[in-house]
Formats: C-alpha cells, structure tokens, sequence
C-alpha cells in the first residue's frame, strides 16, 4: 500500500463530531418544522369549522324559506319534523360533526335570528356564526 492509499484509508468516514453536529441541526430543524405546522393545523381546523358552520347556516335559511319558520332543532335539516312544506333534506349525508368530533350546537335568538355554535378545540373559545 503507498502512503497515499494509507492516508485516504485513515480518513474514509465522518468524524463523531461531525455526526453529532448533523444529528443536532436536524432536530432543530424538527423542533422548528413541528411548532410551525402546529399552529397551522389548529388555524385550518377553526378555518374549517367556520365553513361548516356557514353551510349550516344556509341550509337554516333554506328551510325558513320553505317553511316559514326556523327549525326547531338541526335535525329537523336532514328529516321532516311535520312541516308542510319541508322541501328537505337540506343537508347531505346526515349532521356534519366539528373537527373535533363533536355536534354544532344550534339556539335560536329571536324572531328570525339564530346562533350554531361549536365549543371549538379544546380549552379554546367557541366558534360561531354570531357576531353581536
């Protein structure tokens, strides 16, 4: 063997430093990557939530508009509660449930005006279509 083919034999893999230090920037890089995609995910799931809830909203006022009335309760958008006039259903494969798997919740406010409402990601604020 010359002292060259000895030389580059002595140096034919990384140093454990250097391993170390490749294996620590790729968990920074990790840590950064999940805390960021965290916090997006949550966003989408409110961001979702908000468009289920607007679906809701327009099958309510469609079923106002056939029936003369507000539901009594969301059922009453997938099945004939008695109403004369139902033209239902007004929403597609059943009730939609939350991202978090729970049922939007539905009050009436008044005359003609009503609140559907999730409770939202856990230990975070409810999500509504009001805004009074």
């Amino acid at each position: 063997m010359t002292k060259r083919e000895e030389r580059m034999a002595g140096r034919a893999g990384f140093t454990l430093i250097e391993v170390l230090l490749v294996v620590a920037i790729l968990g920074i890089l990790a840590g950064v990557v999940v805390v960021n995609f965290t916090g997006k995910q949550q966003k989408a799931q409110i961001n979702a939530c908000r468009a289920s809830i607007q679906a809701i909203c327009t099958a309510i006022d469609m079923y106002e508009v056939d029936t003369g009335r507000l539901p009594p309760s969301l059922n009453a958008l997938v099945s004939n509660d008695g109403s004369p006039n139902w033209n239902g259903p007004y929403v597609r494969g059943g009730l939609p449930q939350d991202p978090w798997g729970h049922e939007f919740g539905f009050n009436t406010r008044g005359e003609g005006d009503y609140e559907v409402y999730s409770s939202g990601p856990e230990g975070g604020e409810r999500i509504t279509n009001w805004e009074g």
